[in-house]
């Protein structure tokens, strides 16, 4: 039962569940890929362009990249420069190829694969979405995003078992992947996710358990605390709820306070505010929830 009315609640569990583990913060991928292109060195556009000339000036680039491509067709640059045009045009569809290039071109930096899938999600190819994400996750089972993202895709299909069964066997699997990989797979953030999905079916004692358990071992991470919190708020139990919002708080980083205080009083957060890597420079979104998100990295 993903009623789209509610799924602010649910998304915001997701999104916490992966900031402690990813060490960034979430934000729409076409100002993730903005932010990149600039501080690669791309012209930024005139603040006095008009759109028509803006979008004559991005077509322009665009047929520029492709013509290079046409020479040299695994040249990088050229690609995340049409990657970045197509996306500012709004060309979702044409994105795909130059993004499943850069991502068999760069296999272990899961970024383009992920901007693949969310991708593919956009423009109706769900099986195309989920074969990306299952991708990533069969190299890197503990994958924060492409685990986030594909949770959230299985919601939106109703199949909220198959989003369990997915986080429950990447706890069972847990032990054995980070023998082989230390520190692969982040239970507690796995845990929290889980967490998440028990709260939006509804299955509250499910939900508080995980959190409980997730509290108990890590005593200074807020997002199990916020995860409880809301489950509790959601039950009508606002007296034991508020405390934890406040304890969630005073743990959690001072940008996200403001997003626990809207939600302890009722109201869908507005976004958290993005750090890029590598800058110091805040960036904001009021559609976090709903857009598609990852923060690739340039060369």
């Amino acid at each position: 039962m993903f009623d789209k009315r509610n799924r602010w609640i649910v998304n915001t569990i997701l999104i916490i569940a992966t900031l402690a583990f990813v060490g960034l913060l979430i934000l729409p991928f076409l100002g993730a890929f903005q932010e990149n292109s600039r501080l690669a060195g791309s012209t930024p556009a005139s603040p006095s362009a008009s759109p028509a000339s803006r979008q004559a000036e991005l077509e322009a680039q665009a047929r520029g990249y492709e013509a290079v491509l046409q020479r040299e067709p695994e040249n990088q640059t050229a690609l995340r420069g049409l990657l970045d045009a197509r996306l500012e045009l709004g060309d979702l569809q044409g994105v795909t190829a130059p993004l499943e290039k850069l991502a068999g071109l760069n296999p272990d930096q899961p970024d383009y694969a992920i901007l693949l899938a969310q991708v593919r999600q956009r423009t109706g190819d769900r099986e195309g979405a989920v074969q990306a994400y299952r991708t990533i996750l069969s190299t890197q089972p503990g994958n924060p995003r492409a685990l986030q993202g594909l949770v959230t895709l299985m919601l939106q299909q109703d199949r909220p078992q198959a989003a369990i069964g997915l986080l429950q066997d990447t706890l069972e699997t847990a032990d054995e992947a980070n023998q082989v990989t230390p520190n692969s797979v982040d239970v507690n953030t796995v845990r929290v996710l889980l967490g998440g999905v028990y709260a939006e079916e509804e299955r509250y004692d499910e939900a508080i358990a995980v959190y409980d358990q997730v509290i108990a071992s890590a005593q200074q991470d807020f997002r199990p605390v916020l995860g409880k919190a809301m489950v509790l708020q959601k039950q009508g139990k606002d007296a034991e709820a508020d405390p934890l919002f406040a304890s969630a708080a005073s743990l959690a980083p001072a940008d996200f306070r403001d997003q626990i205080n809207q939600i302890a009083a009722g109201e869908p957060p507005t976004a958290a505010p993005t750090v890029i890597e590598g800058t110091n420079e805040p960036a904001t979104s009021s559609d976090a929830a709903d857009a598609p998100t990852a923060e690739p990295s340039p060369e």
